[in-house]
Order: structure tokens, then C-alpha cells, then sequence
């Protein structure tokens, strides 16, 4: 559907970005500034500036190196970073302040980072960020109507994020999950249905807030009467590495959900601790994490969301074979049982291969859903999922 298409502070030296207490420390007193470095407090400019015409100008204080690229993989006309095509190069101006300005920029939540001379830095200069699996990017937000859907309305209640840790007995580990409560929790005590949501590879259980504005988007709904409040539990999708596992059929992640995490949440949290209050989504290897233990997991769940993901891509039919015959009594169940099997992916993401046979394999399975479709494998669509699934559960 059209509607889709669409805190840190590096060390004092650190890749040569000096920090302006050292360089005005070492500079005469009363000696004008050699470079960005060498000002007090505060830079005088903005290290993330949108443009009257909806472009965005980026800037860093690097003085001492040779190149800067502006990396994102959300960014119109910005490449993955990779060794051969970094990003979009930035410009050295004479005091040391490298800058480029990209193409439009959409309303939206975005990530970004800088390379220099090869290394990846966060923006010095940035109050968000997002935490990935392993090190940190920042973000910034986009201003416009077509973006307020997941942006802060001071207008609306608000509900509050907080990071819950736990003991997983099956990961012999302790665990960390962002929970959601929603406006009037800490007021009253009613209890909740519950939406587990799961980012995907390479991310960590900050990025459904941080990047994905989830509580946002969420607190706008239920102002608008548009979803039931609920609690959103974020879990960690990644489990500890260990030879022989398998990052999208992650039985490790599966024990921890059923076994650990979601009795650690009814007993810590005013729940509704019953299938029908619960649902399970997720983006990309959160997807498959849905398939795997959700879908199959009528007695634990009643509604399901795939954001970008599917079986048999690559047009490898036995992964399906293998699903079919693992899960066969499951699925049967799961005609019956689930209130909701949401499955939405766009035709211009590189996983759209599998929706045909992941479709198929629903309706063999006799399993009704409802089917979205529109962009590519990007948090500017599943922020928009998310919206559109939301208002569908619990009803």
C-alpha cells in the first residue's frame, strides 16, 4: 500500500577530534582560536542543521584528519558503509569543520554516524542516540506533519521507558529489555495487555525506542483512541554467540522469551497474563524470531506481527519443508487460536522474495492474515507497521 512507501563523548585525542577543553587549555591565554577545536563550551554551530528546503546540513570538528564520510543507511543518497563506498564524503572548511549537505530529507527519525580516517564516531555534538548490538550511532529527528506520528506531542499523555533486567535460567545469563508503560500505569491498578516487540540483527533492545520512537507512536494512538493502552516489552533479539547457532531459527532466543522473560514480566508488571492479552512482533531477524516463536505459539500468543522477513528466501524450499513439518499440530492450532497474523514487507526490500512463499505457507496452513506492503528494509517502514498493527490488537 502506498501509505509504507516511503550521552557520548569520545576520548580526550580520539581519532583526532580533539575536545575543546584540551585545545583551549593548551592554547595562550587571550590567543585567538587556530581552529573548531580550540573554542570554549558549547560549539557555535550545529552539527545537525535542517534546511528551509527540507535538506540537511552535517558538520564535525575533526581538525587533525584527512577524511570524513556522513554514514546512514536511512538517509536518502547515503550507501551502506563499506570498505569502497563509505558514504557521503564531507568537506574540510578552513577551521577544521568538515560539512555536507544531503539531498531531501523526509519528516522521520533518522540514524547517522561519521567515519574518520576508517574509524566509525558518533556525533560528538548529539544529545540522541541509539545503542546497536555492539557500539553506538546517533539519531535526529526530521521535523514535519508527516513525521508526527512518531514524534514527542507535548499535547498528549505520556507513558515512560524503562530498562528491565533479569535472570534468564535457560542463557544461564542476565538479560536487559526496554518496557513501555503506557499513560496512567503508575496511577492506578488496572492491568494490561502486553505487545513483546524484537528489533533486528545487528540492533539491540534500545532501538525500538531510540530509532523506532515506539512509545511515541504508541502514547499518540491511545490519545487518539486509536489503540487499546498496552505494556511493550523490547527484548534483546541477540542471545550470547556460541558455535552452532543460528541467528534467525535462535532456539536460544526462544527459550529466553517463553522460559524466562515473559514470566519475569507477569510477575513484575500488572499483566494480563493470558494468550489473548498477549501479541509478539518483530522487524527483519525480529521476524523471523515471530515465525519461529510466536506463530507457532497459539497458547502463548494471539496476535503476530512480521515486519520484513520470511521463509524460503533465496528460494530455498526446504527451509519451509522443515518449518511445516516441525510445526504442523502448531499451525493447526494457530488457524484456529490467533486473533491476528499481520504480515507486512515492502516490494522494494531485498528479503520480497519470500512473501510468496511465506504466504503459501499460511494458507496451507489455513492461517487467514492480513497482508501490507510498500518501501524497502528500512526503520522508515517499520515505525509505519507499527502504527498500522498497534490500533489491531486486543480488540
Amino acid at each position: 500500500m502506498n501509505r509504507f512507501a516511503a550521552r557520548l563523548w569520545l576520548p580526550v585525542g580520539f581519532l583526532g577530534l580533539a575536545l575543546p577543553a584540551l585545545a583551549a587549555a593548551q592554547a595562550p591565554p587571550g590567543a585567538a582560536p587556530a581552529n573548531c577545536a580550540a573554542a570554549r563550551g558549547p560549539a557555535s554551530w550545529k552539527s545537525v542543521e535542517p534546511l528551509a528546503d527540507g535538506r540537511v546540513t552535517f558538520r564535525l570538528c575533526a581538525p587533525d584528519a584527512t577524511t570524513v564520510y556522513l554514514a546512514s543507511t536511512d538517509l536518502p543518497g547515503i550507501v551502506p558503509m563499506d570498505a569502497t563506498r563509505p558514504g557521503l564524503a564531507m568537506a574540510r572548511g578552513v577551521d577544521g569543520v568538515w560539512s555536507v549537505t544531503t539531498a531531501r530529507v523526509e519528516p522521520d527519525n533518522y540514524r547517522y554516524t561519521f567515519l574518520v580516517n576508517g574509524a566509525v564516531v558518533p556525533d560528538p555534538q548529539a544529545s540522541t542516540f541509539s545503542q546497536e548490538r555492539t557500539g553506538t550511532r546517533s539519531t535526529f529527528e526530521m521535523p514535519g506533519a508527516a513525521g508526527s506520528f512518531q514524534s514527542w506531542d507535548r499535547a498528549v499523555p505520556h507513558g515512560l521507558v524503562s530498562v528491565f533486567e533479569y535472570w534468564s535460567a535457560s542463557l544461564n545469563a542476565k538479560r536487559r529489555a526496554h518496557v513501555y508503560l503506557p499513560p496512567g500505569y503508575t496511577r492506578g491498578s488496572k492491568r494490561y495487555p502486553v505487545l513483546y516487540l524484537v528489533n533486528g540483527a545487528g540492533d539491540s533492545d534500545d532501538n525500538w525506542t531510540s530509532t523506532g520512537h515506539a512509545h511515541y507512536i504508541l502514547d499518540n494512538l491511545i490519545a487518539a483512541g486509536k489503540a487499546r493502552p498496552m505494556i511493550i516489552v523490547m527484548p534483546a533479539g541477540h542471545t550470547p554467540d556460541r558455535a552452532g547457532g543460528n541467528m534467525l531459527a535462535n532456539a536460544d532466543f526462544g527459550n529466553d522469551l517463553l522460559q524466562d522473560l515473559i514470566p519475569a514480566i507477569d510477575a513484575g508488571f500488572r499483566t494480563e497474563a493470558r494468550a489473548r492479552s498477549r501479541a509478539m512482533a518483530g522487524l527483519s531477524m525480529g521476524g523471523a524470531h515471530t515465525i519461529q516463536f510466536g506463530l507457532p505459539h497459539a497458547d502463548t500468543f494471539h496476535y503476530v506481527g512480521i515486519f520484513s522477513m520470511g521463509l524460503g528466501f533465496g528460494g530455498n524450499a526446504d527451509d519451509i519443508r522443515r518449518y511445516e513439518q516441525q510445526h504442523a499440530a502448531a499451525l493447526a492450532r494457530a488457524a484456529k487460536q490467533m486473533k491476528l497474523v499481520y504480515y507486512a514487507i515492502g516490494k522494494e526490500d531485498f528479503l520480497y522474495a519470500s512473501v510468496a512463499p511465506t504466504r503459501a505457507m499460511l494458507d496451507r496452513a489455513g492461517i487467514r492474515h492480513v497482508y501490507e506492503t510498500g518501501g524497502g528494509h528500512t526503520w522508515i517502514n517499520w515505525r509505519r507497521y507499527l502504527e498500522d498493527f498497534a490500533p489491531r490488537l486486543f480488540r
